[in-house]
């Protein structure tokens, strides 16, 4: 990214929701100019909620069905001032990272991480949906600034 006094972006990200959409969620994601959805939304209104909050950029996951969810790609580059952030909901079916993206979003595990490995940044926001184990129910959000992107996990209590 270039530029030096750009304002700072809000994305929200979010995943494996399974049809479930938590009050707790839409808060933490309130505020965001977009929200990345990594897969398993489970149902179209779960999309429709989220709309209500910002733009909405989803992928399709292994539990994703139907004519709804056919209109949903499999993995998918956004672009937001100049960053590229690639999305897939299972990061072990990507064979490579596309060219210039530094951050890739997925979801699938339910367990919330953020890794960093050869100058590329992996986001994985958790699960929102119902609990899985003993795996907190999460979602992230990146800060893009002209410095970079700053994704930060946000741990739901519900």
């Amino acid at each position: 990214m270039t530029g030096g006094s750009r304002v700072a972006r809000r994305i929200g990200v979010i995943s494996d929701t399974h049809g479930l959409v938590r009050p707790e969620a839409l808060a933490a994601l309130r505020g965001s100019e977009l929200i990345i959805h990594a897969g398993d939304v489970g149902a179209p209104e779960v999309l429709e909620h989220l709309r209500a909050l910002a733009p909405v950029a989803a992928v399709r996951g292994n539990v994703d069905r139907g004519a709804w969810a056919d209109e949903l790609p499999e993995e998918r580059t956004v672009e937001v001032d100049g960053a590229r952030i690639h999305v897939i909901h299972n990061v072990k079916a990507m064979t490579a990272t596309p060219e210039g993206c530094r951050l890739v979003i997925s979801g699938h595990s339910h367990k919330p991480s953020i890794q960093r490995c050869d100058g590329v940044t992996y986001l994985n926001p958790g699960s929102a949906g119902l609990r899985r184990f003993t795996l907190p129910v999460a979602v992230a959000t990146i800060r893009l600034t002209s410095r970079g992107a700053r994704p930060r996990l946000v741990e739901l209590t519900v």
